[in-house]
């Protein structure tokens, strides 16, 4: 999903860093980005300390998007456990003289990664499959967002909560987007992104999906979601989409 949004978002004049914290490294593979050894990612950030966060960044082949990479080895749970990491690493005058737009993609587990990108975010973007055990997911996901909202971070808001791999033809997808909104606000429940195909076609071959399938459902439903996202920042900020389990 980060890496559409971003390629969306470059597409509209925005300068953007797309940082992967989740080590499975989705980001890298839906761009076509394959490292080397030994290659700098945002995981160094967390586990070899004084690395800075413009070190650890790798250009794409898609125009102003650039990507913070994770590392496939990163265990989930060790390294540092200071909170604001990333707020230090997005401080860097590298970082905010270069890029308009941060994306930060989560993992699943509420670790000090979320807790970084939570602290350091001035939007979050809740992604969930409406299906009740991602709503479980989220539930949980804004029980740990409104304490960082309460402590480290009350300046972070919800750009909004949004379906993805959603079909209007399935009865229980309208019935848990309905207790999505009722619970936190019909007006924070998004358009949504609709099941295609082809978006897992174009992660297989590293290319996001304006660049694979323009004239696809896919690829209109991200466009969308680039527009409302610029639209609800109003200026220049950092989003953190935040990965639910389901």
């Amino acid at each position: 999903m980060s890496v559409n949004l971003a390629a969306e978002l470059a597409a509209a004049g925005k300068r953007v860093l797309l940082i992967d914290l989740d080590s499975q490294g989705h980001c890298a593979v839906g761009l076509g980005l394959k490292l080397v050894p030994d290659s700098p990612t945002i995981h160094d950030l967390f586990s070899k300390p004084g690395t800075t966060l413009s070190r650890t960044i790798h250009l794409t082949s898609f125009a102003n998007v650039n990507i913070a990479p994770a590392d496939g080895l990163f265990e989930h749970g060790s390294g540092l456990r200071d909170a604001r990491l990333l707020l230090n690493g997005l401080s860097e005058p590298e970082i905010t003289s270069r890029y308009d737009v941060v994306i930060m993609d989560t993992p699943p587990s509420h670790d000090v990664l979320l807790l970084n990108a939570l602290t350091a975010a001035n939007f979050i973007l809740v992604p969930f499959v409406p299906h009740p055990l991602s709503y479980e997911g989220l539930r949980q996901l804004m029980r740990v967002l409104f304490k960082v909202i309460s402590r480290e971070n009350r300046a972070l808001k919800i750009a909004g909560f949004l379906p993805v791999m959603s079909s209007n033809q399935i009865r229980q997808h309208h019935a848990i987007k309905g207790d999505v909104g009722r619970q936190f606000g019909g007006s924070r429940v998004m358009q949504g992104i609709r099941n295609d195909i082809q978006l897992a076609e174009a992660f297989a071959v590293g290319k996001p999906i304006r660049y694979y399938a323009p004239k696809s459902r896919g690829a209109k439903d991200f466009a969308n979601l680039a527009k409302t996202i610029l639209e609800k920042m109003g200026a220049d900020g950092v989003i953190g989409p935040a990965e639910i389990e389901h």
